[in-house]
Order: structure tokens, then sequence, then C-alpha cells
């Protein structure tokens, strides 16, 4: 008798529990948040226009 089995590589996500991924969810909006704040308020003026323009290309009012 032949026995197949396969293997899912999405099995570890299953694996993390609801806490674990919403640690995970918050540190990846405090990243995102800190970015985008930081790059806002940039004293580069080269890196503050670069922010400006892409939140306009992409739809999003910033003034």
């Amino acid at each position: 008798m032949n026995t197949t089995t396969t293997t899912n590589s999405a099995t570890g996500l299953q694996s993390l529990s609801i806490s674990q991924r919403l640690i995970a969810g918050v540190l990846a909006l405090m990243l995102g948040l800190t970015l985008l704040v930081g790059t806002g308020f940039a004293g580069d003026y080269r890196l503050h226009n670069g922010a400006h323009d892409t939140r306009h290309a992409m739809g999003f009012p910033c003034h």
C-alpha cells in the first residue's frame, strides 16, 4: 500500500495564535506609522517632498 503525504506551506501560519497575530499586526502598524510620520516631518526637503508626492500619486490628500 502506497501512502502519499502532502505538505502545505501555509500550515506555519495556522499555528500562530490570535494573540501572536495581534502582536504582529500592532508591530507592523507601529512600524508603518513611524515611517509615515518620520518622512512627513523629515528635515531634509527631498525626503519630505518624495513622501508628499507619493501620497498625492496614490490619491491620498495630505493638506
